[in-house]
């Protein structure tokens, strides 16, 4: 039945208790080509901009890597062209996938009755991602209006990222600054 105290476990089966997660979905058909002065989005880091392809030498070996450069932050990455994909380096979002994500800003908002900690893990994954869907929806679901309970410093934070990832992007796609971005995101927030 189990094993002796301090003895060796038993491995787990190829089952579904001991079977590893899938991995991630591959993106379909051919791997986008990124060019100098393409606005891209780098999941953890937001919106950028393609400086150039260059052949970088790396362990003896030369590496084609795509130079984006973050100015917000004052950040370049270099990210192999072999690697774009599966890192998550994508271009903007299509006008109609950022319509969508606008439209899910004026839905209700879907707040969890977890604890708070388990709820901040979940929307800083939704932001990580770099999908303006799932950025979208934390969002809406922290946004409060006049008349709601005051947020927490973190759950503000969180807000004012996911907020600010969203407004980038937007901003990239209608070739606005940041501050227009915003304000147009907060009146599709108001029109609930």
């Amino acid at each position: 039945m189990f094993p002796p105290r301090g003895g060796p476990r038993p491995l787990p089966q190829d089952d579904e208790e001991g079977a590893s997660p899938p991995p991630p979905p591959r993106p379909k058909g051919p791997p986008p080509e990124f060019h100098p002065g393409d606005h891209v989005v780098y999941p953890t880091h937001g919106v950028g901009q393609v400086q150039g392809i260059e052949d970088m030498p790396v362990a003896g070996m030369s590496l084609k890597v795509i130079i984006v450069t973050f100015e917000e932050n004052r950040m370049t990455l270099r990210v192999p062209v072999n690697k774009a994909a599966s890192s998550g380096l994508r271009k903007l979002a299509t006008g109609d996938h950022m319509a969508e994500a606008l439209e899910v800003l004026r839905g209700r908002a879907r707040i969890k009755r977890t604890m708070w900690s388990r709820r901040a893990q979940e929307y800083e994954a939704k932001i990580n991602s770099g999908d303006p869907l799932a950025i979208a929806e934390v969002v809406r679901d922290l946004h409060r209006n006049a008349g709601q309970p005051d947020q927490s410093f973190s759950e503000r934070q969180i807000y004012e990222q996911a907020l600010d990832r969203l407004a980038a992007e937007l901003a990239a796609i209608d070739r606005t600054d940041k501050a227009a971005a915003s304000d147009k995101l907060l009146t599709f927030l108001k029109a609930v």
